[in-house]
């Protein structure tokens, strides 16, 4: 497990110089259409800038979107004395613990390392599962805190956002820029660029929902090793499966922090899911309740 972690943080840097590649691609792409390496320069500023704002900003978003509210042990005293638990048996430092009216049982870990966590449950959840279903689902939201996966997704959200961003600046500057005479006579850059900047942010977003996907299955592992007992974590799918996970607050941007995916769409959707398929989760489990 400790080789994961260190795996999950070497990974951050890969991916990071990945997008990073990306945006420099953009701004390259920009600077030979116009001809001045200040474009090149300005792709990185600015992409640089906006990731570094949304890194830090992006779980209190997260939150906010979500309608989430702190809870004290008074008033949650279930759901608290669980996390505390779990943090204990896992050496953790305490996350904060938030709550989220929403009839869907669901849950989501989020901030940027284990000294900056949240953990947050639905009232769904609460009400829906039993000691144990409840304990496998938080000692999955906190293997997301042990595995650094909550900085991993914070990271690859702040570069795709300030992909899209680069990108729609770009298609803006084609559209509706200035002289046609300052850009070059080469066609190829110019079909270069609007294809870059159509297809970036896309690119972008399928390797942040692949890596979503990954973390998943990992966090599923680390949340079965904590309790000694997959088949709790298994058994809260198994309900959620059956009730669905869709919340009443449908915010595409924070779908890839949830415990099960709470977005609407089937079907060709499932391509685009920032979760895999609960069935498989299932059989994972499973399967390593027999080795245990």
């Amino acid at each position: 497990m400790y080789s994961e972690i260190s795996a999950n943080k070497r990974k951050t840097w890969f991916i990071m110089f990945g997008f990073i590649a990306i945006i420099g691609l953009l701004g390259w792409i920009v600077s030979n259409i116009y001809g001045s390496p200040s474009y090149l320069y300005l792709a990185f500023i600015v992409g640089g800038v906006y990731a570094l704002i949304q890194y830090f900003m992006a779980g209190k978003l997260a939150l906010s979107l979500n309608g989430a509210h702190e809870v004290t042990k008074r008033e949650q005293p279930r759901l608290y004395r669980t996390v505390e638990n779990l943090t204990i048996a896992n050496g953790m430092p305490m996350p904060k613990v938030y709550v989220i009216d929403d009839p869907a049982p669901n849950a989501f870990a989020t901030g940027r390392d284990p000294d900056h966590a949240v953990v947050c449950a639905t009232t769904g959840l609460l009400d829906m599962m039993t000691d144990t279903e409840l304990e496998g689902v938080m000692a999955h939201e906190l293997g997301h805190v042990k595995n650094y996966d909550i900085r991993v997704m914070m990271i690859v959200f702040g570069l795709v956002s300030a992909i899209g961003l680069i990108a729609d600046i770009i298609l803006h500057m084609f559209w509706w820029g200035g002289d046609d005479r300052e850009r070059s006579p080469n066609p190829v850059f110019i079909a270069l660029g609007i294809a870059a900047a159509i297809l970036a942010p896309l690119a972008a977003s399928l390797v942040q929902l692949a890596v979503s996907r990954r973390r998943e299955f990992l966090a599923d592992s680390t949340g079965a090793m904590t309790t000694r007992y997959p088949e709790g974590l298994a058994s809260a799918l198994e309900k959620i499966a059956a009730h669905g996970s869709v919340m009443r607050k449908q915010n595409t941007a924070t779908a890839h922090l949830f415990f099960a995916n709470p977005l609407k769409g089937k079907g060709i959707s499932n391509l685009f899911s920032t979760h895999p398929p609960v069935d498989e989760r299932i059989a994972r489990l499973r399967a390593m309740g027999t080795k245990v």
